[in-house]
């Protein structure tokens, strides 16, 4: 089969960079004529200008066929959707047939075919002449046309494989998405130019190699030829100040833009330096993705991306595992995101096989692995954002990789090289990782990691920047842990930072599923949902993890000592000039008094003016925000903030730490007698035959005999019971926490009651229970304690675990439902968003108001979701009739929803989740944290949740 060769390519030209020409050009997107066939055997009679193409499809060009009614997308993350036989791929191989149809001016003379991207194997034919073939998917390729053009019309025909050799080198965890997928077009343009910039010592410099002569006229540079090395007074570029300088080179065909960064890119006693200062990538993966066009991802989108990634203080990223659109990195040169990028190769589903034949060692592959760096490093080596080359991702280790490296460092030294699956380092100039623990980060960050076999490689790494090109894996709920990683990637000078996996929810549109993910297109081998793993959802609506990640990325960080705010600059390469500070006070979440703060440039300590006193919780607030219009954002748009409580209210003294959510408090010692401080305030409810059915106490009726609270000031409830179940969130089900969980039972939990003393001289209600799965000696003693307290009803819940609890639990808390009329929610404490034991960073204490459904966070892999941390008071209300507020002692955790846990446990797509007729709330005292076990470390031990003696009260009052 034509398609199983090692070959590359065949008639192409040699790989140049991508430029912005005046030399004419066509554009050949649009409505193609396309044809699928099962196998790849098929006449290729088509491509003869007089086929008739009449009953073909009508197909977009850019385009992925599958998402256009032709076959289906299948998803895998290691596994190769096919048997791993290199370089043989199956007989059923999908091919697509393209055929286009255009008109030549009269004056075209000449021109080269460009693809920007083809997936995976395309043959190539213009007027029934064969041009060549061409693999690399996110690569371009171009074509000698002139000899083939002529006057008037001329047929395109392209034949596309899904599968082919190339295939083997693209394994890299993605919808496979076969198709012309990247604009086509007929170009005049056949320059070809390098531009050397850097800045030392306070100068640019400026240098180039081409045909051609290079002019910059801000800088008072014309004619400027091939070879000579200039210097001028410029301003660095950085990812913080993206300076560009408008260059033009111009030869005797064409005039082409460039623009011009000046910075250079270094390593010191293993720091990694940008214009001689520290560089901290503060990054995020991205692929490239659109969830109705998969990888043929639009400029605005593209756009979109580096817009929200400036927004929430990212400053890096790293093209996972491909190269991106040559516009992508045009918007990082000029909106400003360093860039780290990746060749088009992985070969993971090799380690399926214990990586035996892998092509990364097989020298018959070694002209394809040069190939694709070739075509990377010559499309994108004009980038100044691009501050590094990647040899790939997940290819094992052997000489190919080495041939890269090698053929990289002397095409272009002024970049380190990174490749993370060989830590051995012997081929690059960064030590990089993938989710390292945290322990591990720190041990590099000292030094003090374990060595290698080879002393010399060991010496060699260990004067190495480290990174994390991948960590807190953003899959679900989460990730956990990421201000701990961020801690420890500013203390040590060697750690150069990381890049979070990953940058979207690679679902696609469904009209029924919602978003779909592996699996749901029948495909026998798949990595079900692990593609959902971003920090936007598919729309590109910010997750709760990207608004952590935001607070955990702030360029500005607050310290509060006695009357004075300290600012912090974490900024690199720019000072405070063009940020706006503001401070507030709030009592119980209401303003009481603002005021600008005066800050200098450099930082510092600015101290405070009286504040606005107030009865209640206090709090300071103090934002940055962008004094004026940057490219990326509007005046006001907020950089950073921070908070302090002045004064405490009764109420816990740090806003930072999930207390709700975090570790248990230990059981309070006076539960018992401080229950009984207040009158019984009880009565007895008979029913008709005189026997006693219900008992009330305060504004609560309880069944007699169960003890259960039936209505809550005249509201049917049903509740609240003790909880240790939480709809699995991905960290969960992925580290086998979920399944150690269910084998507990703690999702199918029973609960006796075994007394209830009402009257009588007890005070209020008194309800002892023992609650527990069945096929287990474990359990939960559970007293439940109610009291009148005026109009209001208190609740103290005493729980003893009974029997050796090894395994951390998920949740400890009680659940309760009320009808549906009740679809608001008010509450002062951690807020707008979701917060978790690891997770949280974004809420800050305040009050704040939401619909039931707004406290969703539509994860597309329904889970766990929704808690509101540390909140003091919140008040149900909605519809005729009264509201409930609760209370806590002192704070708890809030969820509340329109299904119940068990529903949310089955769900497995969003239109899963039908409202029901009632509101189920959860009032917890602590959660198991989030962590990101789902790939990478599980959650740290002071986020576990351990099963102990706690305390819970809560008081219940009508609005």
């Amino acid at each position: 089969m034509e398609c199983e060769d090692f070959t590359p390519g065949s008639g192409r030209l040699a790989p140049r960079v991508a430029l912005r020409s005046d030399a004419p050009s066509l554009d050949l997107n649009g409505t193609w004529r396309f044809r699928l066939s099962p196998t790849a055997g098929a006449a290729e009679d088509f491509a003869e200008p007089g086929y008739d193409d009449s009953t073909w499809a009508e197909l977009p060009v850019p385009a992925h066929w599958p998402l256009h009614g032709h076959g289906a997308p299948a998803y895998t993350n290691v596994a190769y959707p096919f048997p791993i036989d290199p370089p043989h791929v199956p007989t059923e191989n999908p091919t697509g047939d393209h055929r286009r149809v255009f008109d030549l001016p009269d004056d075209w003379t000449g021109g080269r075919l460009r693809f920007e991207g083809v997936e995976s194997y395309a043959k190539v034919w213009l007027n029934g002449h064969l041009l060549g073939f061409t693999t690399g998917s996110r690569l371009p390729a171009e074509f000698d046309a002139g000899p083939w053009l002529k006057p008037g019309r001329n047929v395109l025909a392209v034949r596309v494989h899904q599968w082919s050799a190339a295939s083997y080198l693209e394994d890299q965890d993605m919808w496979w998405l076969p198709g012309i997928f990247r604009e086509v077009t007929l170009t005049r343009s056949s320059a070809d130019v390098f531009v050397h910039a850097g800045f030392a010592g306070g100068r640019g410099t400026l240098s180039f190699d081409g045909d051609g002569l290079l002019s910059v006229p801000e800088l008072g540079i014309s004619g400027l030829e091939p070879g000579v090395e200039v210097t001028a007074d410029v301003e660095p570029w950085t990812a913080e100040t993206p300076r560009l300088y408008e260059g033009v080179f111009v030869t005797p065909e064409e005039s082409v833009r460039v623009r011009i960064g000046f910075r250079t890119i270094s390593i010191e006693d293993g720091v990694l330096l940008a214009n001689g200062r520290p560089l901290l990538f503060k990054g995020v993966n991205r692929h490239e993705f659109h969830p109705a066009y998969g990888r043929a991802v639009p400029y605005a989108t593209m756009r979109e991306d580096v817009l929200l990634m400036k927004r929430h203080n990212v400053n890096a990223v790293r093209t996972s595992h491909y190269p991106p659109h040559p516009d992508f990195l045009h918007l990082c040169d000029e909106l400003g995101l360093w860039v780290i990028d990746e060749c088009d190769l992985e070969t993971h589903g090799f380690t399926q096989v214990g990586w035996r034949h892998n092509p990364s060692d097989d020298p018959r592959w070694e002209e394809a692995y040069l190939d694709r760096m070739r075509r990377t490093v010559e499309r994108d080596k004009n980038h100044p954002s691009v501050v590094m080359w990647s040899l790939g991702n997940e290819a094992g280790v052997g000489r190919n990789l080495a041939a890269m490296a090698a053929w990289t460092r002397e095409r272009d030294p002024s970049r380190p090289i990174h490749y993370e699956g060989d830590w051995s380092c012997p081929d690059v100039d960064v030590y990089s990782r993938m989710y390292a623990s945290h322990a591990e980060v720190e041990a590099i960050g000292k030094g003090v990691e374990d060595p290698l076999d080879d002393p010399a490689l060991d010496a060699r790494r260990r004067g190495m920047p480290f990174l994390q090109c991948e960590y807190a894996h953003a899959m679900g709920n989460g990730p956990g842990g990421l201000a701990e990683y961020q801690e420890l990637f500013e203390r040590y000078p060697r750690l150069a930072g990381g890049f979070i996996w990953e940058w979207i929810d690679h679902g696609l549109a469904h009209p029924s599923l919602g978003y779909t993910y592996g699996g749901d297109y029948g495909e026998p081998v798949h990595d079900g949902n692990f593609v959902i793993d971003g920090l936007v959802f598919p729309d590109r609506t910010p997750s709760p993890g990207l608004l952590d990640l935001k607070k955990v990325y702030e360029p500005v960080r607050f310290g509060f000592p006695d009357g004075a705010v300290v600012v912090s600059s974490l900024y690199g390469f720019r000072d405070l000039s063009h940020l706006a500070f503001s401070a507030v006070v709030e009592v119980d979440g209401v303003e009481v008094g603002g005021f600008p703060l005066e800050v200098a440039s450099g930082g510092g300590e600015v101290r405070l003016p009286d504040l606005p006193e107030g009865d209640g919780e206090r709090w300071l607030t103090v934002r940055a925000v962008l004094a004026r219009d940057e490219a990326w954002a509007s005046a006001g748009h907020e950089v950073a903030w921070g908070q302090v409580r002045l004064s405490s209210g009764g109420a816990p003294t740090s806003g930072g730490v999930l207390s709700s959510g975090g570790a248990p408090y230990e059981r309070a010692e006076d539960a018992r007698t401080t229950s009984r401080r207040v009158g019984a305030g009880s009565g007895v409810v008979r029913d008709r035959d005189g026997a006693v059915g219900e008992v009330a106490v305060g504004g609560g009726v309880f069944d007699a005999a169960s003890g259960r609270l039936v209505r809550l000031f005249g509201v049917e409830v049903d509740g609240p019971a003790l909880e240790l179940w939480r709809a699995p969130i991905d960290n969960d089900r992925y580290s086998g926490a979920e399944a150690r969980w269910r084998l507990l039972g703690l999702d199918r939990l029973t609960h006796r009651v075994d007394t209830v003393e009402a009257g009588d001289g007890v005070d209020g209600m008194v309800v002892r229970t023992r609650v527990a799965p069945a096929a287990t000696d474990l359990g939960m003693r559970v007293t439940y304690r109610w009291i009148a307290v005026g109009e209001g009803l208190e609740l103290v819940v005493d729980v003893e675990p009974d029997g050796e609890w090894s395994e951390p639990i998920p949740r400890l808390g009680v659940a309760m439902s009320l009808p549906g009329r009740f679809d608001r929610v008010t509450w002062f404490g951690r807020g707008p968003g979701e917060a978790y034991p690891d997770t949280g960073m974004a809420a800050r204490v305040g009050r704040w108001s939401a619909s039931v459904d707004e406290l969703q966070t539509p994860y597309v892999y329904p889970q766990e979701n929704g808690q509101r941390a540390d909140v003091r008071w919140a008040e149900l209300t909605g519809g005729d009739g009264p509201g409930v507020r609760v209370t806590g002692g002192p704070v708890f955790g809030l969820t509340a929803r329109r299904w119940s846990t068990a529903d949310l446990d089955r769900a497995t797509h969003l239109p899963d989740l039908v409202p029901g007729d009632r509101v189920h709330v959860n009032l917890d005292l602590a959660q198991h944290g989030v962590g990101t076990a789902a790939c990478g470390p599980g959650t740290l031990p002071q986020y576990e949740l351990a099963a102990r003696a706690v305390t819970l009260r809560l008081r219940f009052d009508p609005v």
